[in-house]
C-alpha cells in the first residue's frame, strides 16, 4: 500500500529540460579527464572487503575548525603572545634579571610577564574550546549507514567512510558529499536546500540515474556491491562535478545533478539513498572553508611600532649610560677609594672598563625598562573585556523577538570596530528575510496595489525631514499653488507605519479592492485579467502540501517568488490545489456566482528558468482543448519576444515597471501565446528528440528550440514583489553610507535577484549606472580573460570621463566571471574599478570566492574590512576579514561560532560600529597614548638621576614606589578612560554619523599624535626632575636649616609625578562620571596613604622612607609649593594646546560638545538640524542619496521656471 502511494506521487522526469546540464567548457574538461583517467576510485558498499577496496586511503569524516590542538596549543599560543614586541623585551629582561647584574629581584621581572602571557593564553584557550564543542556536536550527529545484509544502523558522522551507503531522511543534513542513488519518488527526484552552502533558500531538484532508481528499499542494498565510481579529486567548486559510475557492467556519466553536498538539507522528500564520495575536509563545503586566523587590530600592530621606537630609545639611553659608566670606571673610579674597586663580580673594574660597561648595559636595560610599560597589555586586556561586556549588555542591540543579545565573542578587536572602511555582506538572512510579499501588479496597462514598499516609506520620511529642516538652497524658491511641483514618494502605508503588523497573510501584502473578491471581472480587459491570474497559478514548478493541522495548502517552491505568486493567486480566487505528472489543477472562483470550480490544465511541456534564459514557460492545454504557452521573465527578455499586436500595453507597463523598480521591488513580466495543434506537435517531437539526445550540442539545440517557441508573445502584465528586508536594513545602510562606509554584497543568488535586493535596500537606485561584467561560455579561457579585461577597462574609462559629481556607478559581477577576475593578472584592475564604484554586488559566488574577495579588498586597499553573514557559506569571509560579524539567524550557528562579534539582526550593525566602534577606537587610542606619556615621564627621570650620579645603576625611587606606579597610583584612572570615556553620547553619534570617520582616518592614533604625547612625556620628565632638584638641592628644606637627602627628593619627586599625570588625564577626559572622580582623586590619595603607612613601618621594612612624609615632607611648605608649581608647569602647555585647538582649529566633536554644552540642541532646533546635515558624509547610495537625487531634480525643475512659486508642505497620503 505504501509503495502504491509512493508510485502515485509526483513524477516530473519530463519537466526539467535544462536542470544542471554541464556547459561546453565543462564538457571539454570532462573529456580531458576521461582521456587521462579519473584520479579517484571508489568501491561502493565494500563493507567486508580488504583494505585496498575500503576508504582508508581517504580522510575520515570528522572535522575540526579549531585554531589549536592539545599538541599545538602551547607552542602556537606562546608564539602568538611573543609576536608582541614588548613581551619579547620583558622575556629578555626576565632572563637577565636572574644574573648578578639585574638591579631588581628575578621575581619582580618574571611574575608580571607570566601573569600577562598566562592571562592572554587562558582567554585564547576558552575561545578555542567553544569551537571544539561545536565541532564535537557536528561530528556526533547520527547517520543511517548500511551495515550489511540490507540492514541500516546508526553511526556518528565521524565514522562515515568513503564508499558507505547512507540513508538520509527528510529535513536531515547530508553527512558527507553523496552520489544520489535513489529516492522515495519512483522517478528518482529529490529536493535539496543549499542555504548553508550558497545562502539560497529556494529548493533545488536533484535526480538519480535511471540505472539506480530502482534501489528504493533497504533490502535492495544487500547485493549492491559491484558499483565502482571514478571521479575528480576533491575541490572547492560547488557547481561542477566530473565522473562516472560503473554498475551492472555498464558505465554511466555523472554530473552535478546527482551530487548531494554536505551541510545541505533534504526537503520535501521522505528519504533518499546515496553513496559517500567525499568525506570530512575533502567535502566541498570544507574545501570552501578557511582556517581560523589569529587577528590583531591595527592599533595593536601600530603599538608594536611605538614599542620599537621606545625600545630604540631604551637602547640609546642604556648605551649612553654604559659608555659613560665605562669611561668613569677607567678615569675616575681609581680615586673613589670607598668603592673598593674592583668588586668580585667585576661590575666596576678600572682595569677592565669595557667589561664593566657591558655589565652595566645589562643593568641599564632592566633599570630603564619603565620606558616600556608591561602593565599596558594587562590594562588593555582588562579594558577590552569591560568594553565587550558593555557591548553584550547594550539593550539597544537586544532582539526581543528572539531574546538574543549582542555578543562580543572576542575582545581583541573592539577598537577595530571604529576603523572599518568596507563592509562585505551576505544577502539572504542577513539583509533579507527571504520572505516575498506580493505588493503591486500591472494588468493590461492598469496599475494595481496601493500599499507602499519599505523603500518608499523610508524615502518619504527622509524627504519630509529634509524639507522640514528648511534647506536654504531649496526653500529659497517660492512655488505657487497654481504651478505646484509634485513631490514624489511622500506617502505612507495607510497611516500604519508598522506594515508587518498590517500584513495578515504571509506573502500577500496587496491592497486594492478592484481585484479582490472577483471584482476584477468588472475591469476593462477582463480576459487579460483572467490570463494574468492563470499564469500566476499555473506557470511554476511548485508542489502543494496539505497542512494536517490547519487543513490549508502550503507550497514548496523552487524560489520565494513562486511561493508569493501562488499565495497571491489563491487570494485572487485561483488556488493551485494539486498536480500530477501530466496535469495541474486550479480551483477558480466564478466571479458571477462566487462558486469554486476545479479546472484541469494538462501540462504538455515546461521550459524552466536559468540565469541565461531569464524566463520560464509552461505549455498547457485547457479544458476547452486550446493550447497556450504561458511565460514569465525579465522585462527586457519578454519585450524582445513580443509580437507587433502583443505590444498594446508595453508603454504603460514599462512606466509601471520603472516605478516599481524605483520603489525597490522585484518585477517579472507575464505574456502568453496561443498555439496551433499541428505547430505544437511538430515542435514537441523535435524538442523531445533533442532532449533525449546526449550529444555535445544538446544544450544549444534545446535553447534554439525554446527560442523558437517563445516568440510572438502577447503582453499580459507585470508583478512587483517586495523581498522583505530585515527590520531596519534600509535605515542602517543609509546611516552607514553617511558614516562614509562602503558596502559590498556577496551572495549566492542569481544576478537578477541580487540586483532587485540592491534596489530594495537602496544600494542601487534609479539613475545609477550599472557596470555588469559577465563572460561568454563559448569563449576559450584566454578569450574570456581578454573579454573581462576589456570590460573592466571600459568601466574604468566610463568612471574617469564622467564629469557629474553626483554620478554614481554600481559594479555587478557573477561568480564565474569573478573566478577569472581574482587571478593575479586581473585582480588589481578589478579592485581599482570596484573601489571607485558606489556599490559592488557579487552574485553566484561560492563560499571560497567570498573569502577570496574579502582577502583582495583587505590586502589590496590596506584598510579595515568587516564581513557579516549568517550561514555556513559565510564562514570563510567572516574569518578572512579583519572583523567577522555573525548573525544569529535561521541558517544555524556556524557563522556565529566563527565570528568575532555576533548580533541578532543586521540593523544592530549601525550601533555596533557608529557608537561602540567610535567609542572603543578613541578610548583605546587615548589610553595607549596616555600610557606611553606617563611611562616616558617616569622612566626618563630615572635616567636623569643616573646621569647626575655617575651612572651608578641605582634609582632615586624606593623599589616599592616603582612597583606602585603602574599598579595603583596611575593604573585605575587610565582604565577608567578606556572604559567610560565618551566624546559625545550615543544619540549624538547616531545623529552625526560622519564622526565615525575619525577612526578610519586614524586621527587619534596617527604618528603626529603619538609623537606629540611622547614629547609631552619628555617635557614632563624634564620639568619634574629639574624643578624638584633645583628646589630641594641647595636651599634649606626645613626651618631648622636641614637640607634634603635622596629619600626626601625621591619621595617629593614621585609625589609630583603622581599628581601631574593624574591631572593630565583629567584634562584629557571629555566625559566625567563619579567613577572617574573617585579613581583620579583616589589614586592621589592612595599615594599619600601609602607613604604614611609605608613610612610608619620599622626601618628594616621601610628603609630610607621611614617617616619620610610625616616628619619631613608634610611639615615643609616648600614641598607643597613645589608640588603645585610642578603640576601646573607640567600641564600648562597641554592646557594651552587644547584651548588653542578648540578656539581656532576645532575638531568635529569639539563643535558638537560646545553646542551641547550651551543647549543648542534643545534651544535652537534649526541650527542643530543644519549641523546634523553637515555631519553626514555625502553618499551615493542609501535612501538619503535617493532623496537627494529627487531634490536635485526638483531644484533643476525650479531653476527652469521663470514664475514665482510657493512650495506647499508635503502632504502624506
Amino acid at each position: 500500500m505504501a509503495r502504491r502511494k509512493l508510485m502515485a506521487r509526483l513524477r516530473r522526469s519530463n519537466l526539467y529540460t535544462f536542470s544542471h546540464i554541464n556547459r561546453a567548457h565543462h564538457q571539454s574538461a570532462q573529456q580531458d579527464i576521461i582521456d587521462f583517467g579519473y584520479p579517484r576510485t571508489i568501491y561502493c558498499n565494500q563493507i567486508f572487503q580488504p583494505f585496498q577496496k575500503r576508504s582508508l586511503i581517504y580522510c575520515g569524516n570528522d572535522i575540526s575548525t579549531t585554531k589549536y590542538s592539545v599538541a599545538t596549543f602551547l607552542p602556537k599560543a606562546l608564539h602568538e603572545q611573543f609576536n608582541r614586541v614588548a613581551n619579547i623585551y620583558f622575556l629578555i629582561a626576565a632572563v637577565l634579571s636572574t644574573t648578578p647584574y639585574g638591579p631588581f629581584s628575578p621575581f619582580s621581572a618574571i611574575a608580571p610577564l607570566a601573569f600577562v602571557v598566562g592571562l592572554s593564553m587562558v582567554k585564547e584557550l576558552m575561545e578555542d574550546w567553544r569551537r571544539f564543542l561545536q565541532d564535537h556536536k557536528v561530528n556526533m550527529r547520527d547517520a543511517d549507514v548500511h551495515i550489511g545484509g540490507g540492514f541500516f544502523g546508526i553511526k556518528p558522522w565521524k565514522e562515515v567512510m568513503v564508499g558507505d551507503v547512507i540513508k538520509v531522511h527528510k529535513d536531515q543534513f547530508f553527512p558527507a558529499d553523496l552520489l544520489l542513488l535513489s529516492s522515495v519518488y519512483d522517478d528518482g527526484m529529490c529536493y535539496v536546500e543549499t542555504m548553508n552552502l550558497d545562502g539560497e533558500t529556494n529548493l533545488k531538484a536533484k535526480r538519480a540515474l535511471e540505472a539506480t532508481m530502482g534501489l528504493v528499499e533497504d533490502g535492495y542494498f544487500k547485493d549492491f556491491n559491484d558499483a565502482i565510481i571514478r571521479c575528480e579529486d576533491s575541490n572547492s567548486s560547488l557547481y561542477t562535478f566530473v565522473g562516472n559510475i560503473e554498475y551492472d557492467h555498464k558505465v554511466y556519466n555523472l554530473d552535478p545533478n546527482q551530487i548531494l553536498l554536505r551541510d545541505s538539507k533534504l526537503r520535501n522528500t521522505d528519504y533518499v539513498y546515496g553513496v559517500v564520495i567525499y568525506t570530512g575536509h575533502e567535502t566541498k563545503v570544507m574545501q570552501n572553508s578557511t582556517k581560523s586566523p589569529s587577528k590583531r587590530s591595527r592599533i595593536e600592530k601600530q603599538m608594536d611600532k611605538i614599542i620599537y621606537i621606545l625600545f630604540t630609545l631604551l637602547i640609546l639611553v642604556s648605551a649612553v649610560s654604559s659608555i659613560e659608566f665605562a669611561y668613569m670606571t677607567k678615569s675616575d673610579m681609581p680615586d673613589w677609594w670607598y668603592l673598593k674597586a674592583p668588586d668580585r663580580n667585576h661590575l666596576y673594574d678600572p682595569d677592565q672598563p669595557v667589561t664593566s660597561g657591558v655589565y652595566h648595559l645589562i643593568t641599564a636595560l632592566i633599570l630603564y625598562g619603565y620606558l616600556i610599560p608591561i602593565s599596558l597589555y594587562v590594562s588593555i586586556e582588562l579594558v577590552k573585556v569591560l568594553q565587550a561586556s558593555f557591548i553584550n549588555k547594550d539593550v539597544n542591540m537586544y532582539d526581543y523577538q528572539t531574546l538574543t543579545p549582542a555578543q562580543a565573542r572576542t575582545s581583541n578587536l573592539n577598537e577595530e570596530l571604529g576603523q572599518v572602511d568596507t563592509i562585505l555582506s551576505d544577502k539572504t538572512g542577513t539583509l533579507t528575510c527571504n520572505q516575498m510579499e506580493f505588493l503591486k501588479c500591472s494588468i493590461a496597462g492598469i496599475a494595481y496595489g496601493k500599499r507602499s514598499s519599505e523603500v518608499e516609506l523610508a524615502a518619504a520620511k527622509k524627504m519630509a525631514k529634509d524639507l522640514d529642516g528648511n534647506d536654504p538652497d531649496f526653500m529659497s524658491f517660492q512655488v505657487s499653488k497654481s504651478n505646484e511641483v509634485e513631490l514624489e514618494c511622500v506617502i505612507t502605508s495607510n497611516g500604519n507605519e508598522n506594515s508587518d503588523d498590517a500584513t495578515a497573510i504571509r506573502g500577500f501584502s496587496f491592497e486594492d479592492d478592484r481585484l479582490m473578491n472577483g471584482n476584477w471581472y468588472k475591469e476593462k480587459y477582463a480576459d487579460f485579467h483572467l490570463l494574468f491570474f492563470r499564469i500566476l497559478a499555473v506557470c511554476h514548478t511548485a508542489i502543494p502540501e496539505l497542512n494536517d493541522e490547519t487543513g490549508a495548502l502550503t507550497y514548496e517552491a523552487e524560489s520565494p517568488d513562486e511561493g508569493s505568486f501562488l499565495v497571491a493567486a489563491r487570494e485572487f480566487g485561483f488556488e493551485y490545489s494539486r498536480r500530477t505528472h501530466a496535469s495541474i489543477f486550479v480551483r477558480e472562483m466564478e466571479p458571477s456566482t462566487g462558486e469554486t470550480i476545479e479546472r484541469e490544465f494538462k501540462l504538455l511541456n515546461l521550459l524552466d528558468f536559468t540565469s541565461k534564459r531569464k524566463r520560464m514557460s509552461v505549455i498547457v492545454r485547457d479544458e476547452e482543448g486550446k493550447i497556450f504557452l504561458l511565460c514569465k521573465g525579465a522585462d527586457t527578455i519578454i519585450f524582445d519576444r513580443l509580437s507587433e499586436e502583443g505590444r498594446m500595453f508595453q508603454e504603460s507597463t514599462t512606466k509601471h515597471l520603472h516605478d516599481y523598480g524605483d520603489a525597490g521591488l522585484r518585477t517579472l513580466v507575464f505574456a502568453y501565446r496561443k498555439l496551433e495543434e499541428a505547430d505544437f506537435n511538430a515542435w514537441n517531437d523535435e524538442f523531445m528528440n533533442a532532449k533525449n539526445n546526449m550529444s555535445n550540442d544538446r544544450d544549444e539545440t534545446l535553447e534554439r528550440l525554446s527560442d523558437e517557441m517563445e516568440k510572438n508573445l502577447i503582453l499580459v502584465g507585470a508583478t512587483a514583489v517586495e523581498d522583505k528586508l530585515q527590520k531596519g536594513v534600509p535605515q542602517c545602510i543609509d546611516k552607514l553610507a553617511q558614516a562614509g562606509l562602503k558596502i559590498w554584497v556577496l551572495t549566492g543568488d542569481k544576478m537578477e535577484t541580487a540586483i532587485n535586493i540592491g534596489f530594495s535596500c537602496s544600494l542601487l537606485r534609479q539613475g545609477m549606472q550599472q557596470i555588469c561584467i559577465t563572460t561568454n561560455d563559448q569563449d576559450t579561457m584566454q578569450g574570456i580573460k581578454s573579454d573581462i579585461m576589456m570590460q573592466i577597462t571600459s568601466g574604468t574609462k566610463m568612471i574617469n570621463v564622467e564629469k557629474d559629481p553626483h554620478a554614481a556607478f554600481a559594479l555587478i559581477i557573477d561568480g564565474k566571471t569573478l573566478t577569472y577576475a581574482l587571478e593575479d593578472e586581473v585582480k588589481h584592475q578589478f579592485l581599482h574599478l570596484a573601489v571607485h564604484c558606489a556599490s559592488v554586488i557579487c552574485c553566484r559566488v561560492s563560499p571560497k570566492q567570498k573569502a577570496l574577495v574579502t582577502r583582495l579588498v583587505k590586502e589590496g586597499t590596506g584598510k579595515t574590512t568587516l564581513a557579516i553573514g549568517d550561514g555556513a557559506n559565510d564562514v570563510g569571509m567572516i574569518q578572512e576579514a579583519d572583523i567577522g560579524v555573525g548573525i544569529s539567524g535561521v541558517e544555524g550557528m556556524q557563522a556565529v561560532m566563527s565570528s568575532d562579534f555576533a548580533i541578532a539582526q543586521f540593523r544592530f550593525l549601525e550601533r555596533l560600529l557608529v557608537v561602540h566602534g567610535h567609542w572603543c577606537y578613541k578610548r583605546i587610542a587615548q589610553m595607549i597614548c596616555y600610557f606611553f606619556y606617563k611611562n616616558v615621564a617616569f622612566g626618563l627621570t630615572i635616567f636623569y638621576y643616573e646621569a647626575c650620579t655617575g651612572f651608578s645603576g641605582s634609582s632615586i625611587y624606593d623599589d616599592w614606589y616603582m612597583i606602585l606606579y603602574n599598579v595603583a597610583v596611575t593604573s585605575l584612572p587610565v582604565i577608567s578612560l578606556g572604559v567610560f570615556e565618551q566624546d559625545v553620547t550615543s544619540e549624538i553619534c547616531l545623529q552625526f554619523p560622519a564622526l565615525y570617520q575619525q577612526g578610519p582616518q586614524n586621527l587619534f592614533f596617527g604618528w603626529y599624535r603619538i609623537i606629540g604625547w611622547i614629547c609631552n612625556g619628555v617635557y614632563t620628565s624634564l620639568a619634574i626632575f629639574f624643578l624638584n632638584i633645583i628646589a630641594f638641592t641647595y636651599d634649606p628644606f626645613r626651618s631648622d636649616g636641614q637640607t634634603t637627602d635622596m629619600s626626601i627628593v625621591g619621595a617629593g619627586m614621585f609625589t609630583t609625578i603622581v599628581c601631574a599625570v593624574n591631572v593630565q588625564i583629567a584634562l584629557a577626559l571629555s566625559h566625567f562620571t563619579w567613577i572617574q572622580h573617585i579613581l583620579i582623586l583616589g589614586s592621589v590619595i592612595v599615594w599619600f596613604v601609602f607613604l604614611v603607612i609605608y613610612g610608619g613601618m620599622p626601618p628594616e621594612y621601610s628603609h630610607s622612607a621611614f617617616h619620610v612624609f610625616v616628619e619631613t615632607l608634610a611639615p615643609s611648605p616648600i614641598f607643597w609649593i613645589i608640588s603645585v608649581l610642578v603640576v601646573v608647569a607640567c600641564n600648562f602647555p597641554y592646557f594651552i594646546h587644547i584651548a588653542f585647538q578648540r578656539s581656532f582649529h576645532p575638531m568635529d566633536h569639539h563643535v558638537i560638545q560646545e553646542m551641547v554644552y550651551y543647549n543648542k540642541h534643545v534651544e535652537d532646533h534649526q541650527m542643530w538640524k543644519r549641523e546634523r546635515r553637515k555631519g553626514r558624509r555625502k553618499a551615493k547610495f542609501g535612501f538619503t542619496a535617493r532623496v537627494d537625487e529627487k531634490i536635485r531634480q526638483l531644484k533643476h525643475k525650479l531653476h527652469g521656471r521663470p514664475s514665482t512659486l510657493t512650495l506647499d508642505s508635503p502632504q502624506h497620503v
